[in-house]
């Protein structure tokens, strides 16, 4: 074979051979800063809708972080990353929901004043332990049990009047007031919620601008 002939075959098993072409500088930023924002944008939206349908958000959170780990440890191939998404988009899920509902109810909730009845511990095994049954003064006199989730941690006894929180829209279940230990929980928790929401952005950001292949 001629030299022309080696050169024309070493060309095309090379062509055959290689994988399809990187995206160029530009287009792989764009895409990493799409992705960087489309997951942890999702997994808020799961934590804002596990507030209102538990079994909804779940599923919005757990396919969101199974898509994300596909694609970073997949697809780009970047292990480190995509463990390192997964783990702190489970932990987003945990802290993200008690930060939206904390804050909504705090900031458009409306205040009624109300009346514990009754307080109790019913020591399960899963989900919250402490229920708290509170009725309105006003209005129509209402009555709602509310868990830990709404902020029923047994510092109000039965007996004890209360302003609640109760969400204009009728979605969610009213809030109990902070007792005086637990002063800037709020703060901390929108914290927490805010650097878990940068840390999965920057690996998902990263995993894309490193990825292989």
């Amino acid at each position: 074979m001629s030299a022309s002939g080696t050169a024309m075959a070493a060309d095309g098993a090379g062509g055959t051979g290689s994988s399809r072409p990187a995206p160029s500088g530009g287009r792989r930023a764009v895409s990493s800063v799409l992705w960087a924002v489309l997951v942890p944008a999702l997994l808020l939206l799961g934590a804002a809708l596990g507030q209102w349908m538990t079994w909804a958000g779940v599923v919005v959170a757990l396919a969101t972080i199974a898509v994300a780990a596909c694609v970073v440890g997949g697809s780009w191939h970047r292990a480190g990353a995509a463990t390192l998404v997964s783990f702190a988009g489970f932990a987003l899920m945990l802290f993200a929901g008690p930060a939206m509902y904390e804050a909504y109810m705090k900031t458009v909730g409306e205040p009624v004043d109300a009346v514990v009845t009754q307080v109790a511990d019913r020591d399960q095994r899963r989900g919250p332990d402490m229920f708290c049954t509170v009725r309105e003064l006003g209005g129509g006199r209402e009555t709602y049990e509310v868990s830990q989730q709404e902020n029923c941690f047994g510092q109000a006894r039965p007996g004890d009047r209360v302003e609640i929180r109760k969400d204009p829209l009728g979605l969610l279940d009213p809030r109990l007031p902070d007792s005086p230990d637990q002063r800037n929980t709020t703060e901390i928790t929108i914290a927490v919620t805010a650097g878990l929401t940068l840390l999965v952005a920057a690996g998902t950001f990263y995993g894309g601008q490193r990825r292989r292949g």
